[in-house]
């Protein structure tokens, strides 16, 4: 229990506030919570120095590598991978309770794998590349995080598919095609939601929320056939389920800098309708689909599948009420791929429309930000208005003195709005 929890219970109890009784049973509280829950400085610093031990390991092989016979640089590829396990088993036999263990030990291993897989290949000229070389390794270390149960383990395994799909669907693209991608994020999904239902305010879990769609998002691009514009309806699509997530329920009652998915969905939709907000964008649109039918391309079938799973979204919020009413930019990923088919034909009117929803979408953000007195969001809007802005100075024949005045404009609105938010939150607090 912290010295300002014990000194506020002191000063409560000397002002007759609460007896002794009660300050005790508080006290207990707070004390059988503390010896419960995990020291999170114990074990950030069990997994960084699983790292550096692993690390300065390999750093004294390696000084030496040249120097040791075939047999011997055999056996020292694996006296780490041997270390590794025997550290997991004795956390599996003697600590199994003890997080610190489970994820320093797991850490540990999950280097000590891929030093050996890339020591014996070098040792024997073993052929194969990094992809292949990245895709065994995740399939031995996919056991681990449910061995052990180690939520770092699972984040470094996040972080090695996303390596893999983009070594094979960007750097050896047309050749490679990282389907396979999709399987190895299905392998740690479990895992995921053991998190979301048993440790919901984790850091752990909190990390996982941003990693898995940043890896999708990072990844999703992999299925281009060579059709760029087209990839922003199917990442529009994407920003959208991201989104609808993050205003489910579980994540909506967690804090916002928890919510990856919301905020990487919303920033997300923004950036595209704010590329779509330049006519140029919807000329180049209109020429692509001249060369190459849509209907044809892959991504076709990633907005369709993407489309089907928001509408499923759509109607769980509808049930949590939190539907179209309540907040209408659950559809701006529909409205733009109407948008998207539209600027094909008519690219004018698609760019008119495209700035008026961008502009629908910073006064909802601000007036939901009044309501739910939130000053951030309030500012989340008000910067929405103001980028509109800026992309219009880049598109326009303004003068300098207009676009200077316009910028003086954005900064007072910023300041009284804040300041009139401000004012009214402290009215409230005095009132109440």
């Amino acid at each position: 229990m912290s010295r300002r929890i014990q000194k506020e219970l002191e000063e409560l109890r000397s002002a007759g506030v609460i007896t002794s009784e009660i300050a005790e049973h508080i006290q207990a509280y707070y004390q059988d919570r503390d010896a419960a829950a995990p020291n999170r400085l114990y074990i950030a610093f069990g997994i960084l120095g699983a790292l550096l031990v692993g690390l300065g390991l390999i750093l004294i092989i390696a000084h030496n590598w040249d120097q040791f016979p075939r047999a011997t640089k055999t056996i020292l590829a694996f006296i780490p991978l041997i270390l590794g396990q025997g550290g997991v088993l004795f956390t599996l036999l003697k600590r199994k309770e003890a997080v610190a263990w489970k994820e320093g030990s797991g850490t540990f291993l999950y280097f000590a794998v891929g030093a050996c897989m890339a020591m014996i290949s070098q040792i024997y000229n073993i052929p194969g590349d990094i992809s292949d070389f990245l895709l065994t390794w995740m399939l031995l270390i996919v056991p681990l995080i449910y061995v052990l149960r180690s939520s770092i383990v699972s984040l470094l395994y996040l972080a090695g598919i996303t390596y893999f799909a983009g070594e094979v669907g960007y750097w050896k693209y047309p050749v490679g095609e990282p389907y396979l991608y999709w399987g190895l994020l299905l392998l740690a999904v479990p895992h995921y939601y053991w998190l979301l239902r048993n440790r919901p305010k984790s850091n752990f879990t909190t990390f996982h929320n941003w990693l898995v769609p940043l890896s999708v998002i990072a990844v999703l691009g992999t299925i281009s056939d060579g059709s760029f514009f087209i990839m922003f309806a199917t990442y529009m699509s994407l920003f959208g389920v991201l989104y609808l997530i993050g205003q489910l329920d579980f994540f909506n009652r967690q804090k916002l800098r928890n919510n990856g998915y919301l905020i990487l969905g919303s920033t997300g939709m923004l950036v595209l309708l704010l590329v779509g907000s330049f006519s140029a964008f919807w000329e180049a649109v209109g020429e692509e689909s001249q060369k190459a039918s849509f209907l044809s391309s892959p991504h076709l079938w990633a907005i369709a599948l993407l489309v089907t799973l928001a509408i499923f979204l759509l109607f769980i919020s509808g049930r949590q009420g939190k539907g179209m009413r309540s907040n209408p930019i659950n559809l701006v990923f529909a409205l733009y791929l109407l948008l998207f088919l539209l600027g094909q034909q008519l690219p004018g009117p698609a760019t008119i429309l495209i700035n008026f929803l961008v502009f629908l979408m910073g006064v909802f953000t601000i007036n939901r930000g009044t309501e739910a007195n939130h000053l951030g969001i309030l500012n989340y809007g008000l910067l929405i208005i103001t980028a509109l802005i800026f992309c219009r100075f880049f598109d326009t024949n303004l003068s300098f003195v207009l676009r200077g005045l316009l910028l003086m404009a954005v900064g007072v609105g910023f300041f009284l709005f804040n300041s009139w938010f401000l004012k009214k939150r402290r009215g409230e607090q005095s009132v109440s």
